[in-house]
């Protein structure tokens, strides 16, 4: 097999070098050449290949040498991974970003490395710029806009962003596509099914084909930027009895499929907790709202924000009523719940959260988990086995819990493979969804607090109880099923005021008292 790799990768240098004398020769950009970028993937897949093969060879399976090994493999792959992706851009950023926040889904060595590349996402030129506008608008720079900032406010993997103030005077943020992006996604995915079927073949547990499966799906939706217009408005609609959630308003008259004109909107990215304090932002008030905008989404309306990356989720002061609101940028991919799906997730979370086996066997089956329920409940909810056994609402997360959980994702990772191919394929984006919200939580020290499940709890009542209402064959039943979720809504808000209280100053006067009064006796 080594023999057969090293082949592959005489080939994929073979390619390179005969690609550069030719790009060398015809002054052309290397990234826009299919080949080129194809050749510097295969070569990339080759040496990491490679390197698994042979550095763990000669070592015993499961010694403390063979870890600290395969943990410094894990590391020169994703560096290897991480500089691909710089080099070839586009696609593959967008792709390494989505690796790079699996945080408990992958070794911690690939998503500490892919995580940078959030912040070393490309940025094209301001002529490369101008030049889109004017074949999306029909017009140059100064008839659209009295001014418009050089310096882009962000960059991605697909576009960036450049603040503009229009001729009536609004202040708006303008994302352009980069150029190149739309004619060289597809090529870009066939590369990734074409190495990453290399690879499965090569070692048969790595099966991530999953991956390829969502970037087809994903990415001609992504590239759609009026489709993320139509999305940015639908949820603001859909949560518009939250006030302090604000979705910047879009200008379709200056809106294109590669263009997206919307309201500038100012503050400071969700894991800034250094901006919080400056601005008297409450951590924990910021962290309760994001749980509850992101439970109502999953559990009651099946439309969800699938990349909630700090650079997605600002919070701010508001100017005018000095009340906290948060922004939510980046519309672009969402994920549609069916019905059944949906249904099933509400009754696995609540079995999660009761610590119910049963139901936790049970829902994990229909939601495609098999065998590996035990598994899945673990990936789902980032806590340990013991955890979920005695409800993950009942027992607080520990650090020594989260390393263990984070080693783990190495150790089962021919597993967790298994489990991604055999789930919906709606679950992967959730999944994705619930570790960028976890790691938010991780940021601002607010993952313990129960609040989180309390809004799940009530989104997840609300949910069932309008299923059930509305296969209801009489007004009795509805009113019966109404009376129902009531009460279970209204012990789910005293449970949260006991928790309240317990956390307060009065609480602790109430326990120092009864404690001295125990002790007395």
């Amino acid at each position: 097999m080594a023999g057969r790799l090293l082949k592959v990768s005489s080939v994929a240098t073979a390619v390179v070098a005969s690609s550069g004398f030719y790009l060398y020769n015809n002054k052309l950009d290397p990234n826009d050449i299919s080949l080129v970028r194809f050749g510097r993937a295969a070569a990339t897949t080759a040496v990491i290949s490679y390197d698994y093969m042979t550095s763990l060879k000669h070592v015993e399976y499961g010694s403390e040498e063979y870890w600290a090994l395969k943990s410094q493999v894990h590391r020169r792959s994703a560096e290897r991974l991480r500089n691909l992706c710089c080099a070839n851009r586009g696609t593959f950023i967008k792709v390494g970003q989505h690796l790079g926040a699996l945080d408990y889904l992958l070794p911690e060595e690939y998503t500490s490395t892919l995580k940078v590349l959030h912040s070393r996402a490309p940025q094209s030129s301001m002529e490369e710029i101008q030049q889109v506008i004017r074949e999306e608008l029909g017009k140059e720079l100064s008839d659209l806009f009295i001014s418009f900032d050089v310096k882009p406010q962000g960059a991605a993997s697909l576009a960036q962003v450049h603040k503009a103030v229009l001729h009536d005077g609004r202040t708006v943020a303008v994302k352009v596509q980069h150029p190149k992006v739309q004619t060289q996604s597809s090529k870009d995915i066939v590369v990734m099914e074409v190495l990453l079927n290399m690879v499965h073949w090569l070692f048969p547990d790595f099966a991530f084909m999953w991956l390829v499966e969502e970037a087809k799906k994903n990415m001609p939706v992504e590239l759609d930027f009026l489709n993320e217009g139509r999305n940015a408005e639908k949820v603001a609609v859909m949560l518009a009895h939250f006030p302090w959630l604000k979705v910047p308003k879009i200008h379709w008259d200056l809106s294109t499929r590669r263009i997206l004109t919307m309201d500038f909107a100012e503050g400071g990215q969700v894991n800034d907790r250094d901006y919080m304090r400056r601005h008297s932002i409450n951590v924990n008030e910021i962290s309760q709202n994001l749980g509850k905008m992101y439970s109502e989404m999953i559990f009651v309306h099946g439309f969800v924000h699938c990349d909630p990356h700090p650079g997605n989720v600002l919070v701010r002061r508001c100017p005018n009523t000095k009340k906290t609101e948060i922004v939510l940028l980046d519309h672009g991919l969402y994920q549609i719940l069916l019905p059944d799906f949906r249904l099933s997730y509400c009754r696995l979370w609540q079995s999660l959260i009761k610590g119910d086996l049963n139901g936790i066997e049970r829902y994990s089956r229909r939601l495609g988990a098999g065998d590996l329920y035990p598994l899945f409940a673990c990936v789902l909810t980032a806590r340990s086995w013991t955890s979920v056994n005695a409800g993950i609402g009942n027992t607080p997360v520990t650090h020594s819990e989260d390393v263990e959980i984070r080693s783990n994702a190495a150790l089962y990772l021919p597993q967790i493979s298994d489990l991604l191919n055999r789930v919906p394929r709606q679950m992967l984006l959730l999944l994705k969804t619930n570790d960028l919200l976890r790691g938010i939580e991780t940021t601002l020290q607010t993952r313990a607090a129960s609040s989180s499940f309390i809004n799940m709890s009530r989104c997840c009542t609300r949910a069932l109880a309008r299923h059930k209402r509305s296969k209801a064959q009489s007004r009795a039943r509805r009113l019966q099923i109404t009376m129902s979720e009531s009460l279970t809504l209204w012990q789910i808000s005293l449970y949260e005021l006991f928790l309240w209280v317990k956390g307060s100053t009065l609480g602790g006067w109430v326990g120092s008292l009864l404690s001295c009064l125990h002790y007395t006796h």
